[in-house]
């Protein structure tokens, strides 16, 4: 019996198809953030560097760097993608952002 493909097996191709195209990039390191998060990082930096324009790459690489304990990097990650959302004017991405590199520097603490 033929299976369909899975999700990331069809990411796989349209990849093949077209190793250029940022959003099937994004997904792809999306796909991988959870089990594979060293794979997800290859495509996330495939992103920042041949895509540094495709807003919604710089929350999750800033985030999985934190998860890899990698803080300055992240911070960097953050204000980049806070430059590059304003330009953008992408203005939610922008606020997300802000929030991330306030939490990543300990900024994120609330009115008691």
């Amino acid at each position: 019996m033929n299976t369909p493909p899975t999700r990331l097996q069809q990411l796989l191709a349209f990849y093949a198809d077209d190793p250029t195209d940022a959003f099937t990039i994004y997904a792809l390191a999306t796909e991988y953030r959870a089990l594979e998060p060293e794979r997800a990082w290859e495509y996330y930096q495939k992103l920042l560097t041949e895509h540094p324009d495709y807003v919604g790459t710089y929350y999750h690489a800033g985030k999985l760097l934190e998860q890899f304990n990698k803080k300055n990097e992240a911070e960097k990650v953050y204000q980049t993608g806070l430059t590059v959302a304003r330009k953008a004017g992408q203005q939610h991405a922008a606020s997300e952002l802000r929030q991330a590199l306030n939490s990543c520097l300990g900024l994120d603490y609330e009115d008691e």
